[in-house]
């Protein structure tokens, strides 16, 4: 899991509770595994998620074992934490008879992370790939220029608020990257290409943020919808270890992308007519 941005350890660490109506899994209806933010382990399935109107996400079982409850310190709650790094998930409430289980885990948004179920479609068809290296104006520049590249959209993605606006995520506000999701004709043109472009335009190695734009927001990192794109990603990061590179891009799944909708950041350097200036090309891959 990538490090925790410091409003992550205040909620996971320091037991602080996310505002009520902010997270952006409370709507979220996608069918998946919930894990913790924290350490990655499996805590709850999103079939038993549910409905409660209560600001924050419910559920009404936990994988077995993945949750061990404490006595909270205001002596009426009961605290649920992850059993395998003791990361703060929320509160357990029992006797409110949402469901037949009578029993609701209220959990904080920003306390997980999601694995969507990753199924590959048959060869060829429209995919989707979101990827995110630095500012999205140069990453988006360079994607777009690939053949067989259908749209690309400069947006949001990896942080815990719904629909984060352009000022919040520049100020590390929602723990989002900048990112670029790329539709894709894969009967045209091969993920690895795409891939490739997407190496050959960033600094692999930069952990902090890409060239001078530092910070969480324009970090590394490939966000896949199929088991063949997790698959080329892993291998053409091993490729480039055994070229001596030390590749700081995190491979996940794809969970929420958000679009960034002001058109004024949309195929910014093409409006310009000039390069990027953080996304210079160098062919390493």
């Amino acid at each position: 899991m990538p490090p925790l941005t410091p409003t992550e350890v205040r909620v996971l660490e320091e037991k602080m509770t996310e505002r009520p109506f902010t997270g952006k899994y409370l709507d979220f209806k996608a069918d998946g595994t919930y894990l913790c933010r924290k350490c990655g382990s499996r805590i709850f399935e999103s079939k038993d998620k549910f409905e409660s109107h209560c600001g924050w996400p419910s559920f009404d079982e936990c994988i077995e074992g993945a949750v061990r409850e404490i006595p909270d310190d205001d002596g009426v709650r009961v605290e649920i934490v992850c059993s395998h790094c003791g990361g703060h998930l929320g509160h357990v409430f029992r006797g409110e008879r949402f469901t037949e289980k009578n029993t609701r885990y209220c959990v904080n948004s920003i306390s997980m992370a999601f694995a969507p179920d990753v199924k590959d479609t048959e060869t060829g068809g429209i995919k989707t790939i979101v990827l995110a290296s630095g500012c999205f104006w140069g990453t988006q520049y360079w994607l777009s220029k690939v053949g067989g590249v259908i749209a690309t959209r400069v947006g949001y993605i990896g942080g815990w608020r719904k629909n984060p606006l352009y000022r919040e995520v520049y100020g590390d506000a929602t723990g989002h990257r900048e990112c670029v999701e790329v539709v894709y004709d894969s009967s045209r043109v091969d993920v690895r290409d795409i891939l490739r472009m997407y190496f050959n335009t960033h600094d692999v190695e930069q952990c902090d943020g890409q060239g001078v734009d530092i910070g969480y927001r324009y970090t590394s990192a490939i966000y896949y919808t199929t088991l063949e794109q997790k698959n080329i990603a892993e291998m053409m990061i091993e490729e480039l270890k055994s070229k001596g590179y030390n590749p700081a891009t995190y491979i996940l799944p794809l969970d929420i992308f958000y679009a960034e909708e002001e058109e004024y950041h949309d195929m910014y350097y093409d409006k310009k007519g000039c390069l990027p200036v953080c996304h210079p090309y160098k062919e390493i891959i």
